[in-house]
């Protein structure tokens, strides 16, 4: 079994898409909704979700990676600088612990019939090692906690504790925003 990760450029555009809106649903959130504002969006794509989401592609730098499983595309991680994420920057909820630059991770998803594969380490690892390869001091995360509670699956993209701390992310504070009803830490992953 191969695994390789890339940032979404122009060509890999329907890769990205095949995970995260495989029926190409216009209403779809084409993981824009937490990068962002609607006037954003409208000026990236005149109004068009996924016009937006190509427009972003395009940018010198992407709005995150793909990684393939000998060859297909199985997961998504939207990451990027905070600075550059207007919401997240913007966020009163999720406010910086320091002045470091740091680049967060705001969606992961794995293509439906590939989860519980371990994918989502896969593509975490491969996230961060082009982070770092970006010259991105730092990574941070925002996810929650369970601790064995129930999670509501159409928030967890915002991903768990467990899952992080398997790629080297250590808690480093909390928010004032949840998800499932579930307060959401700070993680990070300092990198050399």
């Amino acid at each position: 079994m191969t695994w390789e990760t890339h940032p979404v450029t122009p060509d890999r555009f329907e890769d990205f898409a095949d995970v995260i809106n495989p029926n190409r649903r216009g209403s779809h959130c084409w993981c824009l909704s937490h990068r962002l504002r609607a006037q954003d969006v409208e000026e990236l794509g005149r109004g068009d979700r996924e016009e937006a989401a190509r427009a972003l592609c395009a940018r010198d730098r992407p709005p995150g990676v793909v990684t393939y499983r000998d060859g297909l595309p199985v997961g998504w991680c939207s990451i990027g600088p905070r600075l550059e994420n207007p919401k997240l920057a913007a966020s009163r909820l999720i406010k910086p612990l320091d002045d470091l630059p740091v680049w967060s991770i705001i969606c992961v998803v794995v293509r439906g019939g590939h989860r519980r594969q371990g994918v989502t380490t896969r593509l975490l690892e491969g996230a961060v090692a082009w982070a770092a390869s970006e010259g991105a001091p730092a990574v941070e995360a925002y996810p929650v906690d369970p601790a064995g509670e129930r999670m509501d699956l159409t928030m967890a993209f915002v991903g768990t504790r467990s899952m992080f701390e398997k790629v080297g992310f250590e808690v480093v504070g909390t928010t004032g925003a949840v998800a499932s009803r579930l307060p959401r830490l700070v993680m990070r992953r300092w990198l050399d």
